[in-house]
């Protein structure tokens, strides 16, 4: 499962892993930073926070441009520094006056482009590493591994984030307004492990920065040749998959939009026994709480799985007593728990980069099962299945919602104290199976665009990935409209028609989206 890729995956893996801890970090406290440090209001911070995240998702295509014409790994070295250095803007505590607002954007800006030069290219390289033969058939799980080392990065950030905005305040004395710097600077350090691990391993993937990569051992570089009707066929059926994409995180995204406010609004507010393990807000680096928990999960999935696959008596040994070790450490705290543990909306934003990485080696254990069978899906054939599969979680979510009031009318039933709640399970649920969803599409489509992108055009075409990513995001506004007085039930059916009609799409087109990737 995690064996026989190339050895650049691991350096790319983890440099992105550091890459995007530091992003994340930042992303965590940013909005509120606005707030407490500018005194902007919610909408003035929201609407600086959605430009940059529009911003930073769009400028990828000039980056993948670039990098075709002078070079990928070029082009990632020029935007770890380029985002190293609007990190260490924001870290410099200038307080709120005019000049702090300026070293502000020109360190966004900074953030933007960095990102725009690093991210999609390093995914290029990966790309590239599994055009040798020997590893071609492991493009989608190498992907996959990938894509999980992202979201062990962002499953602690916030965590690391406001932990030591809380210990800068509690034990330095430090403001409110100023620990968020201290923040900031956590996403520096992090920038610079990702260097450092990014130069020291550099010569395991350096073979993988050019346009086509041959096997090891051969003496020249042969470029694959297309012609103009082919070049235009693949840029063609990408663009087609993009059009699905945008779809997909237009509902996926919810997450931040109409989920959030169904956990605010719609959701117990306090929760015992033992789910209530996973549910308690904590961020002091001192209190293992839901996150260490949802870790136990992780490592006790990890343990089972290897006791099977391991292939050593010593490798069954270990898993089985990680195995042990997780089960025991959640039972002791199931047997120990007292009360109710107040539930906040954020919370809830924890599983699905937790569930990423629990659930990555089942589903590439899955997949792994059916390619020794010949039964594999192809890779546009998964794309549709996670449309499929992200339909049934809204529609776990519509089920939850029958007979609740539309949201202008549960405000005042709040207020009223008459509103009824509906268990937190419904949103857990709904998050596990959007992410067994995401990782249906997100690494399988990325890895999708590796593998058929012109060799001249690569960078370019990873670009337009995030491209329609940004635009998933702008979209995700529309439901949100919809929210106040419409009953739940639409707001959620509009969704599964969204990802239904894009299942269906892919699936017309599927042949010719299966040509083009052989």
């Amino acid at each position: 499962m995690f064996e026989g890729h190339p050895k650049g995956l691991w350096a790319l893996a983890l440099a992105n892993t550091g890459e995007r801890f530091g992003y994340y970090t930042m992303l965590a406290v940013f909005f509120l930073f606005l707030q407490h440090n500018f005194g902007f209001s919610v909408g003035t911070a929201g609407t600086i926070q959605a430009t940059f995240l529009g911003v930073v998702y769009f400028v990828p295509l000039f980056g993948g441009m670039l990098a075709d014409k002078f070079g990928f790994g070029k082009m990632v070295t020029i935007g770890i520094l380029v985002m190293f250095l609007g990190y260490l803007l924001l870290a410099l505590p200038l307080g709120a006056g005019t000049m702090a607002l300026v070293v502000m954007v020109l360190a966004l800006l900074f953030v933007c482009v960095g990102t725009g030069l690093f991210k999609g290219n390093l995914q290029v390289l990966v790309g590239n590493l599994y055009d040798d033969p020997k590893y071609a058939a492991k493009r989608d799980e190498g992907f996959s591994i990938f894509y999980m080392a992202i979201n062990i990065g962002s499953m602690f950030a916030a965590a690391a984030a406001l932990g030591i905005m809380a210990w800068m305040q509690k034990d330095y004395g430090v403001s409110k307004a100023d620990s968020y710097h201290y923040a900031f600077a956590v996403a520096c350090v992090s920038l610079v492990f990702s260097i450092i691990i990014y130069y020291t391993f550099r010569s395991t993937f350096a073979h993988a920065d050019r346009a086509k990569v041959v096997a090891k051992g051969a003496t020249e570089v042969v470029e694959e040749e297309l012609t103009p009707a082919q070049t235009k066929e693949r840029i063609v059926c990408l663009c087609l998959v993009f059009a699905v994409v945008i779809f997909f995180w237009m509902a996926f995204h919810q997450n931040g939009t109409t989920m959030t406010q169904f956990a605010e609004v719609y959701t117990a507010k306090s929760e015992g026994g033992f789910m209530s393990l996973f549910l308690s807000e904590s961020f002091s680096f001192a209190d293992t709480r839901s996150i260490w928990n949802l870790v136990c999960i992780i490592l006790a999935v990890y343990g089972l799985l290897n006791i099977f696959q391991s292939k050593t008596a010593k490798g069954k040994m270990i898993a089985a007593v990680l195995l042990i070790a997780s089960v025991g450490v959640l039972a002791y705290r199931a047997m120990t728990v007292t009360g109710e543990v107040e539930v906040k909306a954020p919370i809830f934003q924890q599983f699905n980069p937790c569930f990423v990485v629990a659930l990555t080696p089942i589903i590439m254990l899955i997949f792994s099962s059916l390619a020794k069978k010949g039964k594999e899906p192809s890779a546009p054939m998964k794309i549709g299945l996670g449309m499929l599969v992200a339909g049934v979680g809204f529609l776990l979510l519509l089920v939850g919602s029958m007979g609740l009031l539309t949201p202008d009318e549960q405000s005042v039933a709040l207020k009223n104290g008459t509103a009824s709640l509906v268990s937190p399970n419904w949103l857990i649920s709904t998050y596990f199976v959007l992410t067994i969803a995401e990782l249906f599409l997100s690494p399988i489509g990325i890895s999708f665009v590796s593998k058929v992108a012109p060799p001249k055009y690569k960078g370019m075409m990873m670009g337009g990935w995030f491209v329609a990513t940004a635009i998933g995001n702008f979209l995700v506004a529309v439901p949100a409209l919809l929210w106040g007085s419409l009953p739940l039930y639409v707001v959620w059916g509009v969704l599964i028609a969204i990802c239904l009609v894009s299942a269906i799409f892919i699936f017309s087109i599927l042949k010719r989206l299966e040509a083009v990737a052989k």
